[in-house]
């Protein structure tokens, strides 16, 4: 397998995981955010990621996702589910239940909390790889999972048989650009701070952008088909955009994946709802500032 071997490119949305108030799965409300995405210009759909609440879910549940996000797709694009896990033998499990649910390919990050080095980060990922049913994407997000996949690594890890593509989230553009440029004839690079440079990704060359902003802002889509059409002045002020909710969801006491269901619910679009903990809600004085700040940046029609 190589980049060739799949056809993953453009937007793909990592959406939330909606709830119900018992706290178990929501697949209506998943499967209503899931199809207004592909309306509104997704070309898949990663379930069950960082913004997916991924550390909540059991096993069983983590495979149930990816049977509803594959049911609500209904083949119009790849599903990916995040597979993330300490244990390699819990990654190759997801991988199979994935498979089995119709899932094309598994997002994978290195170990998590214990730091590691590049021997065991490389040694995790080619036990991945042995032992997968599906297509690996790496994960690249060093801010949540404690192990950084280098440019260096990543080129390392493009050799393997089932690895096809990285989704590159250190937030860093050199980092980024690095990674881009080792491995782009082998594997296909995803942007995921697309809300911060997805302009200059996409016209330096990356596959496909893969960011939670599109769960409350169709201009994340947009930034992408824009840029690929060329209307560059649009494509700019959809960054400029995409910079300043960046900015919104992570201050004034937010933090990401609860800020992006607050906007959800307040902007009447399905998938929001309570995270789980030990994520709590948003309320107070930090929900009233989200509030505000998405009446400037955006209206109601641009969400969906």
């Amino acid at each position: 397998m190589d980049r060739n071997t799949i056809d993953w490119a453009g937007p793909m949305p990592a959406i939330t995981t909606p709830f119900c108030k018992d706290g178990s799965l929501d697949e209506e409300a998943l499967a209503a955010n899931i199809d207004r995405l592909m309306r509104l210009g997704a070309t898949g759909i990663v379930a069950g990621g960082c913004t997916g609440e991924f550390w909540s879910l059991t096993l069983a549940e983590r495979a149930a996702l990816a049977a509803h996000a594959v049911r609500a797709v209904a083949g119009r694009g790849p599903v990916l589910l995040g597979a993330a896990a300490i244990r390699a033998a819990e990654v190759v499990e997801l991988s199979h239940a994935a498979a089995e649910a119709g899932a094309d390919g598994v997002l994978v990050t290195p170990p998590f909390f214990v730091q590691l080095t590049r021997a065991e980060i490389v040694a995790h990922f080619a036990a991945v790889d042995a032992g997968s049913a599906l297509p690996v994407m790496l994960y690249n997000i060093p801010v949540n999972a404690g192990n950084a996949i280098t440019p260096e690594i990543a080129s390392e890890l493009a050799d393997l048989p089932r690895v096809v593509a990285i989704k590159e989230s250190s937030g860093d553009w050199n980092s980024f650009h690095a990674t881009l440029a080792a491995c782009r004839d082998r594997i296909r690079v995803f942007c995921g701070p697309s809300s911060m440079f997805g302009v200059p990704a996409v016209l330096a060359g990356c596959d496909g952008l893969i960011d939670c902003f599109p769960n409350v802002w169709a201009g994340c889509l947009d930034l992408w088909h824009a840029t690929r059409a060329g209307d560059l002045n649009r494509a700019w002020a959809l960054q400029e955009t995409g910079r300043a909710l960046t900015a919104l969801f992570v201050s004034g006491g937010r933090t990401l994946y609860p800020a992006t269901k607050a906007a959800m619910d307040h902007l009447g679009l399905p998938g929001g709802g309570a995270p789980r903990p030990p994520l709590m809600p948003l309320s107070g004085g930090p929900l009233r500032e989200l509030i505000a700040g998405l009446a400037r940046l955006v209206p109601r029609g641009e969400a969906s």
